[in-house]
């Protein structure tokens, strides 16, 4: 079965809106009485479980043979070829606390490779999307990774650790050694907005460990589609499903993972 990827990809950016209407309509009202608590500072509410019934719904109509890896588990099926990785609201966290930084991340697995890549972030009302082959999109506009051809010259985005501390010297340590010698550091809160960010240039470059397939499938094909690279801590390729991830511009990239290797004393 062929798969038109561009206008499948055109779907998904609509009920990526959609969605995030809904979750930006459900915050106006929304209290704290409405968390439940998943595990250690891991939080959930109505709102990610309906968000994610709500896309799985549209998307096995879309493609019903396919399978799902979201986060939420409303549906484990699982696709022979295609499977969905779904993150319905990533940056629970901020959701609950009302800070302006959340998303919807949608990616499409065909065998074991992305071909589909859908951000949206719901407060600036910003799609980023790309499909197999095709340019990075943010808005309709295609965007690219930064220029900056030096840590020196960049500014990074990281995710603190928030449930494994067994590489809390490393991180911290590698933390100190970028505020040294970079532009600077920010944490947003949602690791597919970096990636998003990463990719139309914002930042240099992106790096966290305890990830999970939903926080960044999406969000590094995008950067991949955006000239960007993307690797696990070691420099391979199990940075979807390997929980750790260093995303970059490639005229920085080496230097960027040179660091967080030697930090991390990979």
């Amino acid at each position: 079965m062929s798969i038109d990827l561009e206008k499948l990809t055109s779907q998904v950016c609509l009920l990526a809106k959609e969605t995030g209407a809904f979750i930006k309509n459900e915050r106006i009202n929304f209290t704290t009485q409405s968390v439940e608590v998943k595990g250690k500072n891991d939080y959930v509410s109505y709102v990610d479980k309906t968000s994610e019934q709500r896309i799985i719904k549209v998307l096995s109509d879309l493609l019903p043979e396919s399978g799902f890896i979201a986060e939420e588990g409303t549906n484990k099926t699982k696709g022979e070829i295609y499977n969905w990785i779904i993150d319905p609201l990533d940056g629970t966290t901020n959701f609950i606390h009302g800070i302006p930084c959340f998303a919807v991340s949608i990616a499409l697995m065909q065998n074991n490779r992305i071909v589909l890549g859908v951000v949206y972030e719901v407060n600036f009302d910003e799609c980023f999307y790309a499909w197999d082959n095709s340019p990075a999109y943010l808005n309709g506009k295609e965007i690219n990774v930064s220029k900056a051809d030096k840590l020196a010259d960049s500014l990074l985005a990281t995710g603190f650790p928030y449930y494994d501390y067994s590489r809390m010297n490393e991180y911290i340590n590698l933390f100190k050694y970028f505020m040294q010698h970079t532009h600077g550091l920010r944490r947003l809160g949602s690791a597919a907005t970096d990636l998003a960010y990463v990719a139309c240039g914002r930042f240099e470059g992106f790096y966290e460990y305890g990830l999970q397939p939903w926080d960044v499938a999406a969000g590094a094909f995008i950067v991949q589609q955006a000239g960007g690279r993307i690797t696990d801590f070691s420099g391979g390729d199990n940075y979807i499903f390997g929980k750790e991830l260093v995303a970059g511009n490639n005229a920085c990239f080496d230097e960027f993972l040179n660091t967080v290797k030697t930090h991390f004393n990979l």
